[in-house]
């Protein structure tokens, strides 16, 4: 039996695709949809930062559901890398670090590499013009002061080009890499100064791709996450040598 080989977008994560049968299950299953969606936003943006624990009746209280779909929702969060679970202790947001962050953009690299090399030379028209919206949404979200929306449109533009690879399994891979690397990108405030120059980075990989050009599309995603790398690790330094403050708990919105 054939098998399709579209995949959705780390950015969907929990939208609620999974759920399609009835009854309590179905139900289930769509509370824990949508508790992973709202829990995968707030980790993501920071409401809900490094090393905040997940106490089980405390999100589900702000959640308005009840602890299993919640329970659920922490498991497929942990699934993802963001999460630590330790049986008998709890639940926490995975620390961010910078040996982490090193890690986590020098998998980037590889994967990345390896899937822009086929998505080269496969490029169609078609993938051109849906990342070509991808960007420009990317561009309009950011100037607009969306974040959530600025950020799946950039999830959106790097995976319509690394679907043209026609790699499952190397999909499957970079998705909890890139997730990881998400938080460190929210993590860091970019100047507008670098604003632009992540424009014509994406430009750049983008006309690669439509030109067919195997190892210009390799340099321009190697020097854009090189200089992603750079921009979170300059950020986490600054951060350590200044003085530490009193950080709020994060803000959950509630479910519905």
């Amino acid at each position: 039996m054939a098998t399709t080989n579209r995949r959705t977008a780390p950015s969907d994560a929990g939208d609620g695709g999974r759920a399609g049968a009835g009854g309590a299950d179905g139900q289930h299953r769509t509370l824990a949809d949508s508790a992973t969606a709202i829990l995968h936003e707030a980790i993501l943006s920071g409401r809900l930062p490094a090393g905040t624990p997940l106490r089980l009746n405390e999100m589900a209280d702000l959640l308005g559901m009840s602890m299993s779909p919640v329970r659920e929702s922490i498991r497929r969060l942990a699934a993802l890398g963001l999460v630590e679970v330790v049986q008998h202790k709890g639940a926490w947001v995975m620390p961010l670090t910078i040996e982490d962050a090193v890690d986590t953009h020098e998998a980037r690299i590889a994967m990345e590499t390896a899937l822009i090399e086929r998505a080269a030379t496969r490029f169609t028209a078609g993938d051109a013009r849906r990342a070509e919206a991808a960007l420009d949404e990317h561009i309009a979200a950011s100037a607009r002061g969306d974040a959530t929306a600025a950020r799946r449109a950039h999830t959106d533009f790097h995976f319509t080009i690394y679907r043209a690879a026609g790699s499952r399994w190397l999909l499957r891979g970079l998705e909890p890499v890139w997730e990881n690397s998400e938080r460190y990108r929210f993590a860091t405030v970019t100047p507008a100064g670098q604003n632009e120059e992540r424009v014509r980075e994406h430009r750049a990989i983008l006309d690669a791709c439509v030109a067919g050009d195997v190892a210009a599309a390799v340099a321009a995603v190697q020097v854009h996450i090189r200089h992603a790398a750079d921009r979170v690790i300059g950020k986490m330094d600054s951060d350590a040598a200044a003085p530490t403050t009193d950080r709020e708990p994060g803000h959950v919105p509630a479910g519905g």
